[in-house]
């Protein structure tokens, strides 16, 4: 069995064969997953899929991409919405540069108030970055990241330097099907580097499918093939990645219930 610790599945990509997504996932031996908010207005929505799955938990948080509609969020509220009991993480949230859908003001404010519940809550920082490798880094040493908090750069795809930063300061990492990708091979080499007990897999679906369904739109039961792709990098059985991964995402979300 193994975990998928970020999917997207309230979406309206989902919205016509949930259940039979949710089947299938368990069919691929996924045993728990883990739904992402992504903007603070979809919170409902989100939260409603983990209350309806036993195996399903949830986080709240606003995409940096989103950080325009949500200006002026605070840490208390991020706090209150994470008292519900399936919310075991903040996030998503972090910095996005590459399509500048945010400001970069927005992004900060917007980041500054995640950080602060999560160090509040001791709940997990689901941080997401990209094309903000100097400014992230900067923010989380600041921050007191893995010191004051702990986090999880999911779906990592930045430079040798953020990596081997937070790997020094005990943040954790996820895995997506983009290491399966022909080209990325920037992505494999920081695998590689990553600490083995600090790392877990996801999908991020719908987005991001790994080889053979590249293209297509991504569901959790193509999680095993993510799961190839982190065991050969690391040179791992199938059976180690699973040992491996699932341990260290109980032990980074430790709300979630075995």
């Amino acid at each position: 069995m193994i975990i998928d610790s970020h999917v997207n599945l309230h979406g309206e990509r989902f919205a016509e064969d949930l259940d039979a997504v949710i089947a299938r996932a368990a069919e691929a031996g996924v045993s728990h997953m883990l739904n992402i908010c992504c903007n603070i207005k979809d919170f409902d929505a989100v939260v409603k899929v983990a209350e309806d799955h036993d195996n399903i938990w949830a986080t709240v948080g606003t995409h940096p991409h989103d950080a325009k509609e949500n200006p002026d969020i605070t840490a208390a509220q991020l706090i209150e919405f994470a008292t519900h009991p399936k919310v075991v993480g903040i996030g998503e949230t972090g910095y996005d540069f590459h399509y500048g859908y945010s400001s970069q003001d927005e992004q900060v404010a917007n980041f500054v108030a995640h950080i602060d519940a999560a160090r509040e809550t001791q709940l997990p920082l689901v941080i997401h970055t990209r094309e903000a490798d100097a400014l992230m880094l900067t923010t989380l040493k600041e921050s007191g990241a893995g010191r004051d908090y702990p986090a999880l750069l999911h779906c990592y795809t930045s430079g040798p330097e953020l990596a081997d930063w937070a790997a020094d300061a005990g943040l954790y990492f996820s895995v997506s099907g983009i290491a399966s990708f022909k080209t990325a091979h920037g992505v494999r080499d920081c695998i590689k580097t990553m600490p083995d007990d600090h790392i877990m897999l996801e999908t991020d679906c719908p987005y991001l499918a790994p080889v053979p369904y590249r293209g297509r739109r991504n569901e959790p039961a193509y999680l095993p093939h993510v799961a190839e792709a982190l065991a050969s990098v690391k040179g791992w059985t199938l059976e180690e990645t699973e040992t491996r991964t699932n341990a260290a995402f109980f032990r980074l979300f430790s709300k979630v219930t075995p």
